[in-house]
């Protein structure tokens, strides 16, 4: 220590004990795991762990990204809605017409017209139905568009456990670190 300046012995003391001290609650938090992936949290990625959230960066990153989710849902949530809606006012629209023309409909076209207006309800039918499983493609593609701008996002920022990927125990495992990490947050921030 001679040859460091005091100040930098007294930063360098303060983040050794700040390591421990996550260190210490991630050891803690990551036994409300299941067992299997606390056998997957070795002893040094929880200390790498613990070494990326020393300065709160890492805080800061998730707590972005987490809302940039939320809006994210919000949003597609509402398209899906409004497309909802939509199809509720096409099929009273449809209903209404139908109504009209029956009540104005001679009885020798009733027939005629009753089979005409069961092909137009089952045509709606089958508009909606493709409209709502296009819509839902969206939605799944764009939040695995998300999901792989989180890993992208966090794997730059240097924490443990993050990378770009599709397999499905992977991905728990990057969603219990990201849990350790909210519940660590949610702990410094009520102390």
């Amino acid at each position: 220590m001679d040859g460091y300046p005091v100040s930098f012995a007294a930063d360098s003391s303060k983040q050794q004990e700040r390591h421990y001290y996550l260190l210490s609650e991630l050891q803690t938090l990551v036994k409300g795991l299941p067992s299997s992936f606390q056998q997957r949290l070795s002893y040094s990625t929880l200390s790498d762990l613990a070494l990326a959230l020393i300065d709160g960066t890492v805080y800061d990153i998730v707590q972005g990204l987490l809302d940039i989710q939320h809006l994210t849902e919000k949003n597609l949530y509402n398209q899906r809605q409004k497309l909802h809606c939509e199809h509720q006012g096409l099929k009273q629209d449809l209903a209404r017409r139908h109504k009209d023309a029956l009540q104005t409909c001679k009885s020798h076209n009733l027939a005629l017209v009753k089979s005409n207006q069961q092909a137009e309800v089952e045509a709606l039918e089958v508009r909606v139905r493709e409209e709502q499983r296009m819509m839902d493609r969206k939605i799944v593609a764009e939040i695995d568009q998300k999901v792989v701008d989180q890993q992208n996002t966090l794997e730059k920022a240097g924490v443990p456990g993050f990378f770009i990927t599709t397999n499905p125990q992977e991905l728990t495992m990057q969603m219990n670190l990201l849990e350790l990490i909210l519940k660590l947050q949610q702990k410094e921030s009520q102390s």
